[in-house]
């Protein structure tokens, strides 16, 4: 602690040495982050980790350069890099690739070489296998059968004869040249194109739509065909079998004409029958909207009912015993009973002046609530200790007890809610 103090005040008291100490922790506090985001992004491993080399072969590798630390993935995860190649004897190529030492591949697996973007990088993607086929060996090598590689386009065009190869670029330069104005020209051929077929539109489902009910209409011509072809006893027997119709037709036709003429005011009595019964069928209609409320409302009342029901049961079940001691005590007061209808009668004539002796009553009320409201009790706690006083209230209206009392020795105190004010003695 002692030593670290010392080199602190060091660095402050000599000239530069602050200033040089702030740019170098600036410098390494940059490099460090500067490693943490291009840590992730790096395929480098270090001595430390756990790794392990798998070779495999594959026809051709265009494209492929160990210097660039190309990648190598298992379902798209990164797990490592290509960090060898070399040729064999018989045409074909190995890559060594360094993954990570807890991938376990099996003798089964597959190897894909492919390339992640247009610039032709390329990076190979493992399917590890699994068992019963065994895990690689660290010399095994994963045979060219059971890998792939990208098809190139000069691969394509070495197989063609020179005079399509001539073809084919001479497509490519006219196509090249009509393109030019592309982005000028040809989003107005392509607007005019898209209306053109916005306006045939309509004339392909026409068409659509025709050729549907043609083949629709010979299908059923078709049938039509095939069952007339296999019904003709029964068509001849139609036949003849409307001609009686109509033969036993002609020869009623005075009835039939008579029936005819009968018929328009059949029709009237039954269009008045209709216009009377239309207000029943509109009854009829709320009648059974009605029950349909009821009947879904009914349900519940009858839930709340039955409820009901079993209170009351406990209830008369409880009173039982009660109505049982009652029985002696209702008989003994019958006689009381006979006695009270003659006493109420004597009672009629005293019930009418109640009416006004309750509006006499009333008139009273604003003084008892001033009287309420004035004094507690007629008794006051502040009394003395010998003995209480023992008061009166007299409430007037003021000017009219101006005379009547000397002097205000109570003093005033508010009267009730209807305007009076009362003075206390």
């Amino acid at each position: 602690m002692n030593k670290l103090r010392k080199t602190w005040e060091r660095i402050r008291t000599v000239p530069g040495l602050g200033r040089d100490v702030a740019a170098v922790t600036v410098l390494i506090i940059g490099a460090m982050v500067s490693l943490g985001i291009m840590y992730p992004k790096m395929t480098t491993a270090f001595p430390w980790q756990d790794r392990q080399i798998l070779h495999v072969e594959f026809a051709r590798v265009p494209g492929v350069n160990p210097d660039s630390s190309q990648k190598v993935t298992m379902a798209g995860v990164i797990v490592g890099q290509i960090t060898g190649w070399r040729a064999t004897d018989h045409g074909t190529a190995i890559l060594d690739l360094n993954i990570d030492g807890t991938k376990k591949v099996h003798q089964n697996a597959r190897a894909v070489l492919r390339p992640k973007n247009v610039l032709n990088d390329m990076t190979v993607e493992i399917n590890p296998g699994g068992p019963p086929a065994p895990l690689l060996g660290k010399d095994d090598v994963i045979p060219e059968t059971q890998t792939d590689r990208p098809v190139q386009v000069d691969e394509i065009l070495d197989n063609l004869d020179e005079k399509t190869q001539a073809a084919v670029t001479s497509l490519l330069v006219q196509s090249d040249a009509a393109l030019v104005r592309a982005p000028d020209q040809l989003p107005s051929g392509l607007r005019a194109t898209q209306a053109t077929l916005n306006s045939i539109r309509p004339v392909m489902r026409s068409l659509d739509t025709r050729r549907q009910k043609i083949a629709t209409l010979v299908t059923s011509l078709a049938r039509i065909s095939q069952a007339l072809g296999r019904n003709d006893v029964r068509l001849a027997r139609l036949i003849d079998s409307t001609q009686q119709t109509l033969s036993v037709m002609g020869e009623n036709d005075k009835d039939l004409r008579d029936s005819l003429d009968q018929l328009p005011g059949f029709n009237d009595s039954l269009r008045s029958a209709m216009d009377k019964v239309q207000p029943l069928t509109t009854q009829v209609n709320a009648t059974v909207d009605n029950l349909g409320n009821a009947s879904e409302e009914l349900p519940k009342s009858l839930d709340r009912f039955e409820d009901t029901v079993e209170a009351l049961d406990k209830t008369v079940k409880s009173a039982k015993p009660f109505v049982e001691e009652a029985k002696p005590v209702v008989a003994d007061l019958r006689p009381f009973v006979d006695d009270a209808d003659s006493g109420f009668d004597d009672l009629v004539p005293v019930s009418r002046s109640l009416n006004k002796d309750t509006q006499t009553l009333v008139t009273y009320m604003s003084n008892i609530q001033a009287f309420v409201y004035n004094t507690r009790s007629v008794f006051g706690a502040g009394d003395g200790p010998q003995k209480a006083i023992i008061r009166g209230h007299f409430v007037c209206r003021i000017p009219d007890c101006a005379g009547v009392l000397p002097g205000n020795a109570g003093g005033f105190a508010p009267g009730p809610e209807d305007g009076t004010k009362g003075i206390n003695r």
